[in-house]
This record gives C-alpha cells, structure tokens and sequence, in this order.
C-alpha cells in the first residue's frame, strides 16, 4: 500500500473519530458533565490512583467510569468495588479507545447531570494521544519508576496533555528519579504544562489534584447549555 493510500485511511478515520467526539462534547457540554482521558503507559498506578481518588471523593458529587483494556474486566471491578458506576470497554488487539467506543458506553452508563466522568485509557503513551473522545482535558500519568526522558520519547502524549500527574513520588527517596529534570523536558513540549505531584498510597499532592477536578466541574456545571 502506498503511504500516499496509507495517509489517506488515517485522515479517514481520523475524521469519524471526530465527528464522533463532537457529538460526545455537546453531550457533555449540555448536562455539565466534567469528562478526564487519563492516559499512561502501563504499571504508572493510573488504577491505584483512580480508585483512590473515587473513594476519596465519594459523596461530593456524582462520578462515573468508563475503562478501557485490551482484555478483562479486573480494573472495573476495582472501580465498581469504590461503589462508583464503571463500564468496561475491551478493545481486543486495539491500542487505544476511540470516540465512538465512548459514545457507546455512555448509552450504558448512568452519567449525571454535573458530573464527573473518568475515561481510563488503554496503558498506552502512543496510540492514545491521536484520538480524540470529547473530553474536557487529557490527563498523562508519569510514575517516578519510569524513564526522567519519556516525554521526549513519546511528544505528541505530552503536547497535548492538560495536566501531568507525576505518581508514586513516595518512592522518590529510594529512586534516582530527577522530577525537575522530566517537567523541563515536559515543559520543552508544552510551556504551559500543569503539573501536579501525587502519591496514592500517602496522599500526597491528592489535594491540588481533588482541588483541580472541582474547580473543573464546577466550570462545566456553570457552562451548562451555554
């Protein structure tokens, strides 16, 4: 096949993807639904850090997740233990999920006017960044276990982030990890990065990012129909 053919398929699909997601961000926009693409290649805790965040927030508004795996059902069974609404997308040999896997899922799933949905992406820091689902923001998971030079390794992840949760930073003392060093690299990308430094298991940093999701639905709630 010809890369001028290849080019072609991918503006096509692309375009569907699109069209799909403008649809997906009326809808949102409509019922002041505040909706996050967390992204992050796999073993980064983004699971850890998501059933935290449920159970942390439980009771200060309505919440509801969308997971998305190439196979099984154990982070939605995770999530649906916090007692938060959870359906699980499996995308076969598929890298990634897409537009209308969401709006497919948002058919199933009990999303509240003025709400916040989570959309788990597939772990992945490639495929992911192309698509876009009608989200509100792109969040990227980076764990201190990981390369300081990712954001290098995978741009267009890091180009188009909102916000950068930097996790597991409880292991910092037992690590060489330089924090400093990555944001800059992160920052070469996109100068006006927000950046926000957690840990699951302590608590650490969770505050600012509970603080972030707030204000962020409280936008969307006050933007309703607008």
């Amino acid at each position: 096949m010809s890369q001028t053919r290849l080019i072609a398929i991918e503006q096509d699909i692309l375009a569907k993807n699109d069209s799909f997601a403008a649809v997906n961000r009326q809808l949102f926009a409509a019922k002041g639904v505040f909706v996050l693409n967390l992204m992050s290649s796999p073993g980064s805790g983004k699971t850890t850090l998501l059933t935290r965040t449920l159970t942390d927030l439980k009771g200060r508004f309505p919440m509801a997740v969308i997971e998305g795996d190439q196979q099984t059902s154990f982070d939605a069974d995770r999530i649906r233990a916090t007692g938060t609404p959870a359906i699980q997308v499996n995308t076969g040999r598929g890298c990634h999920l897409d537009a209308q896997m969401v709006t497919q899922a948002v058919g199933r799933l009990p999303v509240e006017t003025g709400s916040v949905l989570f959309i788990e992406n597939v772990g992945n820091l490639v495929c992911p960044a192309g698509f876009d689902l009608g989200e509100a923001h792109k969040v990227v998971v980076l764990s201190v276990t990981e390369g300081e030079d990712k954001p290098l390794k995978y741009p267009a992840m890091f180009a188009g982030a909102d916000l950068l949760l930097v996790n597991k930073i409880d292991l910092l003392p037992h690590l060489t990890f330089d924090v400093a060093r990555m944001i800059a690299y992160a920052r070469q990308l996109k100068p006006d990065l927000r950046v926000i430094e957690v840990s699951a298991t302590t608590g650490q940093g969770l505050e600012d990012w509970y603080g972030w999701i707030a204000a962020g639905l409280a936008k969307a709630v006050a933007g309703r129909g607008a």
